[in-house]
């Protein structure tokens, strides 16, 4: 298992970078996301909500042919969404990291997520809030508990 370096998110920026990351490891080795990162990152103007939340379809169409990019349109398309929704959560909550400890458990915290933002299941939720450094069950007894409860 790959296991993610910790950040502590200094801004949306660094929260929406690492959601993105974990959208698009969803059906994708990490290695390959990992070593398109820097590019991608690059592409997306360093993440910066507002500006990817304002992105078009002609923006998105273009993103999809960047060879810098992981060209994958739908999820292109679900990163717009999840700034968006990124942006309101941190201004209804205060902070997005509010939001993020509002819900009182991490499976009422993982389940707001999964409703709230696109492409992100199980796995990659648990892969967002640890990399953010939220309190995550340990991982074996996570995917003990994720595996018992047929996912």
């Amino acid at each position: 298992m790959h296991v993610p370096e910790k950040i502590s998110p200094t801004g949306l920026a660094d929260y929406l970078d690492t959601m993105c990351k974990s959208v698009f490891q969803s059906g994708i080795s990490w290695r390959v996301v990992e070593s398109k990162w820097p590019g991608v990152r690059e592409a997306m103007q360093g993440f910066e909500p507002e500006i990817v939340a304002s992105l078009g379809e002609p923006e998105l169409d273009e993103l999809a042919q960047d060879s810098r990019m992981i060209r994958h349109r739908r999820k292109l398309s679900a990163i717009c969404h999840n700034a968006q929704r990124m942006l309101d959560l941190a201004a209804e909550h205060g902070s997005f990291e509010a939001y993020l400890r509002s819900h009182g458990s991490f499976e009422a915290t993982v389940q707001s997520i999964r409703k709230e933002f696109k492409y992100m299941g199980d796995a990659g939720t648990y892969h967002f809030l640890y990399t953010v450094g939220e309190d995550v069950p340990p991982y074996d007894v996570w995917c003990a508990t994720h595996e018992r409860k047929g996912r």
